[in-house]
């Protein structure tokens, strides 16, 4: 019988998602923990590779057992019970024979969180850009380049096992948000104030932005690899015509892999990103 479950962690003390030799991941802990409970070997497909360090509010998986009458509110209850803090089960559901997390998902979505201000509340959730200019409306001019299909090994990082390096991009860009931790603390500056575009009202610093990104697929440290890229935008360290260049025509390789991710700028911390939505 297959089953999917609905997660979210926190993935600050983990390698990542999938399991490695003699580090910690997210998906050996809900292995050994559904071995516990359901006494058997479980294997556990995610849908997808997290880097080290990135966190994820919304992630989804599934497993089979020989158990076809698993009570799946008591097994979440008791996943919850025993797994580390740092990992939340949200939902555990009957799933179809022929389900899979990985291959059936059409669009995964990530989040990656900046402020402006030095905020204690933020340190290890969000990156601290505290460069005194930076050119929001330029970057998300450059983000618009990214939809589309093409290739995007220059932002891929060497050593990856995929066998393309082709994605589709649905949508980039960067907005105001709301501080990542609110919970009735009051924080240094207040929350900003998009104007009618989504950009800042005239004469208003923005202190909290995200960048958003959705896709078919994503390679290894390409999310943070785009997000560093664009902050040399944003600070006129890279023109516009040169983020341009980074961004290959899907048969740009004939089929053959190259290395290019010297070509794009340094990556973002991994303690900032967040996989937030996952579609089936």
């Amino acid at each position: 019988m297959r089953y999917r479950i609905d997660l979210a962690y926190d993935g600050t003390d983990f390698f990542g998602w999938q399991i490695q030799p003699k580090v910690r991941t997210v998906q050996e802990e809900v292995e050994k923990a559904l071995g516990v409970l359901l006494k058997e070997t479980v294997g556990v497909v995610g849908a997808g590779r997290t880097d080290t360090g990135v966190s994820a509010t919304f992630y989804v998986a599934h497993f089979d057992c020989s158990d076809a009458g698993v009570d799946c509110a008591q097994l979440r209850y008791k996943l919850n019970a025993i797994l580390p803090k740092s990992v939340c089960i949200i939902n555990v559901a009957p799933a179809a024979p022929d389900f899979h997390a990985r291959f059936d998902a059409r669009l995964r979505q990530y989040c990656y969180y900046l402020h402006r201000v030095k905020d204690p509340f933020l340190e290890g959730r969000s990156y601290y850009f505290a460069y005194p200019e930076v050119d929001f409306e330029k970057m998300n001019e450059a983000a618009s380049r990214l939809v589309g299909t093409h290739d995007f090994s220059c932002f891929e990082k060497s050593g990856g096992d995929n066998k393309t390096s082709i994605c589709t991009v649905y949508r980039a860009f960067w907005e105001p948000c709301e501080p990542l931790v609110r919970a009735g603390i009051p924080l240094i500056m207040p929350a900003p104030v998009p104007g009618p575009s989504g950009m800042a009202l005239p004469g208003y610093e923005v202190s909290y932005w995200r960048f958003v990104i959705e896709a078919d697929r994503f390679l290894r440290n390409m999310v943070r690899a785009i997000v560093g890229t664009l902050l040399e935008v944003g600070r006129g360290r890279r023109y516009l015509h040169d983020f341009d260049a980074l961004i290959l025509p899907p048969d740009a390789s004939d089929g053959l892999r190259e290395s290019r991710r010297s070509l794009a700028g340094e990556s973002a911390p991994a303690p900032a990103l967040y996989l937030t939505d996952i579609r089936y």
